[in-house]
């Protein structure tokens, strides 16, 4: 067996030319365009590069960017205080706060300081305690993304057995939270899960976001399983990787998605969704902010 390999590029290439139709009839029918402000603190080159490519996001669906650049060493009052202006901004729809952020600077503090209705990174506590009872304004980009592939791929969830590999709150639980709403039976292991194997090897659907290259190798993965790999590493010789022995488990899998090129794609174009869904409840002032929609 070969697993088919998941293109995230094209996925995130079909969802970003619908959001370009979306945003057209923003325009067309209520002056409306759909607004992010990104605000990065410090010069970290990796978070740089991320939101270079959400600005890049939204000029390709026509989402209006602002980027505000502040000093490592602002405070996290200063900091609180450009959130509240972009709160009572009518006119952006979205706002995220690059991670990480100086060690001064309580980021819960921050994610909370944002408004609800504006947390298209879905980090906020209510977004975050939402996804236990399905009741999110906005999900998650990542867990968001690894939905979207399994529907775009029509990979049925209900009633089949997941494991989740990594617990984070940014990846590894909403996740599992999200699949749990779709009737999945789902298993979160960490890095300190004993025999990981044991439990990898039930999972119809893995899902692994743990951080470490080359985790999952085909003996821990059940044949015909679908892979999804959210992992993201560096390598000292500069090669990217995710968390799976790839070129290993293609052979075993029926479906994997590839690092680079998988799930990363996904997680722009899901907070391109979010802003513009954003901008949509703001222009028709008839949906709830604490009720989602699709």
């Amino acid at each position: 067996m070969t697993a088919k390999i998941i293109d995230g590029k094209a996925i995130a290439r079909k969802l970003r030319a619908e959001y370009h139709g979306r945003v057209d009839v923003l325009r067309s029918r209520h002056n409306v365009t759909p607004a992010l402000a990104v605000i990065l603190v410090g010069d970290n080159p990796a978070s740089q590069s991320y939101v270079r490519n959400k600005i890049a996001g939204c000029k390709e669906v026509g989402i209006r960017s602002e980027l505000i650049e502040l000093p490592t060493t602002v405070g996290e009052t200063e900091l609180l205080d450009h959130i509240e202006r972009l709160n009572n901004d009518a006119s952006i729809h979205g706002i995220l706060v690059q991670l990480p952020l100086p060690a001064h600077i309580k980021v819960s503090s921050v994610l909370e300081r944002i408004s609800v209705e504006k947390d298209v990174d879905g980090f906020h506590l209510y977004n975050m305690g939402g996804l236990v009872t399905g009741n999110t304004v906005f999900s998650p980009c990542t867990p968001y993304g690894v939905q979207k592939i399994l529907e775009h791929e029509n990979i049925p969830v209900e009633g089949r057995n997941v494991v989740v590999v990594g617990a984070s709150n940014i990846v590894g639980k909403p996740t599992a939270l999200m699949l749990m709403q779709q009737d999945a039976t789902v298993v979160i292991c960490h890095k300190k899960t004993v025999d990981l194997g044991n439990f990898t090897l039930l999972a119809d659907i893995l899902v692994v976001a743990a951080g470490v290259p080359n985790l999952i190798v085909p003996q821990i993965v059940k044949t015909g399983a679908v892979v999804i790999d959210v992992g993201f590493n560096r390598l000292p010789d500069g090669r990217i990787v995710g968390d799976v022995d790839f070129d290993g488990v293609k052979e075993k899998a029926s479906y994997i998605t590839p690092v680079p090129g998988g799930v990363g794609q996904m997680t722009v174009t899901m907070l391109l969704h979010n802003t513009i869904l954003s901008a949509e409840r703001a222009a028709s002032a008839t949906t709830s902010p604490f009720r989602r929609r699709a």
